[in-house]
């Protein structure tokens, strides 16, 4: 089984949130759907702009705690590294 941390955002240097989850396709329907209450659906943060990918989950909760005490700049410039155009990535998981 994969982990996974996820970066959403409401559209390009938007609202910013980030997660941890076992079934990413799931998870970020649900995101889209606004099914999660909450901050998520408060904001419509919804585009899937960055993945990574662990095989232990204690792996992937603490990349998860890393990256929420990050900088604002730093998570725009990890986003723009691997999807400079902020593309929604969530149609290549379905």
């Amino acid at each position: 089984m994969s982990y996974f941390i996820y970066i959403i955002a409401s559209k390009k240097n938007g609202t910013l949130y980030i997660g941890v989850t076992s079934n990413l396709a799931k998870r970020i329907y649900l995101h889209k759907e606004k099914l999660i209450v909450g901050f998520t659906e408060k904001y419509d943060v919804d585009r899937l702009v960055y993945v990574e990918s662990y095989e232990f989950i204690k792996d992937a909760i603490k990349r998860e705690k890393q990256l929420k005490k990050w900088k604002r700049q730093w998570k725009i410039d990890l986003i723009e590294k691997k999807n400079p155009n902020w593309e929604d990535l969530y149609r290549d998981l379905i």
